[in-house]
């Protein structure tokens, strides 16, 4: 496999690849082949997989790798694809980025380990060892409603003098944070700085990041595409109408706690658009009738064509 290269700044796009499931332990392959294409045919940028909304955390890890191999193989380097290597474990971080770079994919992206509470300076420590061991590039990623570890701005200081950091991902959803991060850019021009909240990626472009790693495109790739090129563009007056079907979209997510309302949404919207099966990770409960309902409406609200046949999938 000849692996994509990550381009230095990575802009545009780029979805946290849902993750197509047929049941616990068993990727829905054809599914994943429907999403592909639809991302690239939307115009990303690149594929972010094993993320939050792909569930990464709750899979096992024969299926992660198992992923990883096949969404490399039909991005078929057209698009770079990212790997979320997140773990409790070390060990499993490293393993997972060289069999990243061995599947061709071009970057690995990393949150602080979770359930032991770290302290800043062990944060800047994990990610030396990591950079020391993964053969890819490798983006920080800040998301602390799921780690409980912030990646401090101590330590994205420190990794702005480690050659193989390419950049961050901030799904923190706090600006003053988000700016900080922009200015120590500066002395990285290469880096990547990608914006996690999609209501916020506009304004983030805005500030100067280089695009947005937003769950909403796996449901309506080409809205997130053209809202990212006219903020790009700074056409405001292309922007507004956007920004406003991105806020509406919002409404698939709000259907149980925060982050797994937004896995649920996603996941059933794209059953709903006959792309794949809404089967989610085990424990996360399936949505009710009434859920279902909102969500069908939100979608056909936004001109999104639901198919017919679209619960019938695995």
């Amino acid at each position: 496999m000849n692996p994509t290269r990550l381009p230095r700044p990575l802009r545009g796009i780029v979805p946290p690849l849902a993750t197509p499931l047929r049941d616990r332990d068993a990727l829905d392959h054809d599914g994943l082949a429907r999403l592909v294409e639809r991302l690239v045919n939307g115009g990303v940028a690149g594929l972010f997989v094993l993320g939050t909304t792909g569930e990464g955390p709750a899979l096992g890890y024969r299926l992660r790798y198992e992923l990883v191999e096949r969404t490399c193989e039909l991005a078929a380097g057209r698009i770079p694809v990212l790997v979320g290597v997140t773990d409790t474990a070390l060990g499993e971080v490293v393993a997972l980025a060289q069999f990243a770079e061995g599947a061709g994919a071009a970057a690995v992206v990393a949150a602080p380990p979770y359930y032991f509470p770290a302290e800043p300076a062990e944060v800047t420590t994990y990610y030396e060892c990591l950079v020391r061991e993964s053969p890819l590039p490798l983006l920080l990623y800040n998301i602390p409603i799921c780690t409980r570890t912030a990646v401090g701005l101590e330590t994205v200081r420190a990794c702005a003098d480690m050659p193989g950091v390419a950049g961050v991902k901030d799904s923190s959803g706090d600006l003053d944070y988000f700016r900080e991060v922009l200015a120590i850019r500066a002395r990285r021009p290469d880096w990547t700085v990608l914006m996690g909240p999609e209501h916020l990626t506009a304004q983030a472009v805005r500030l100067g990041a280089d695009g947005g790693v937003n769950g909403g495109a796996n449901l309506a790739p080409r809205l997130f595409v053209d809202l990212y090129r006219a903020a790009a563009a700074g056409d405001s007056d292309r922007v507004a109408p956007l920004q406003r079907q991105v806020e509406r979209l919002g409404a698939v997510y709000g259907h149980g706690a925060p982050v797994a309302g937004v896995i649920r949404g996603i996941k059933y919207g794209l059953a709903l658009l006959g792309v794949c099966g809404e089967r989610l990770a085990e424990p996360m409960r399936p949505l009710t009738a009434a859920e279902r309902a909102a969500i069908r409406d939100c979608l056909a609200g936004l001109g999104l064509e639901v198919a017919a046949e679209a619960c019938q999938r695995p």
